[in-house]
């Protein structure tokens, strides 16, 4: 199990902060670990055993992946446009 005292959306927050470039976005991908806590956090859901701060985690996690999947589709445009 991977440490759920870190919540799996902190990377994405920290990739954000620490400035990006249209390639860097396009080439973005959560790390083996947040992947592997997002479908333990995804397979308790389905069970029914997900805790509120689980559930919190889940949330946060599928809100900023939305939107790190429309600032890739914007980079690949910015990208294809040489802009």
């Amino acid at each position: 199990m991977t440490n759920p005292s870190v919540p799996s959306y902190f990377e994405m927050i920290e990739f954000i902060a620490a400035g990006t470039t249209p390639q860097s976005v396009a080439e973005y991908r959560p790390s083996q670990e947040a992947q592997q806590r997002i479908e333990e956090l995804i397979e308790c859901e389905k069970n029914g055993h997900l805790s509120p701060a689980e559930k919190s985690e889940l949330d946060h996690f599928m809100e900023l992946e939305h939107i790190i999947r429309m600032a890739k589709a914007r980079a690949r445009q910015i990208l294809r446009s040489g802009s």
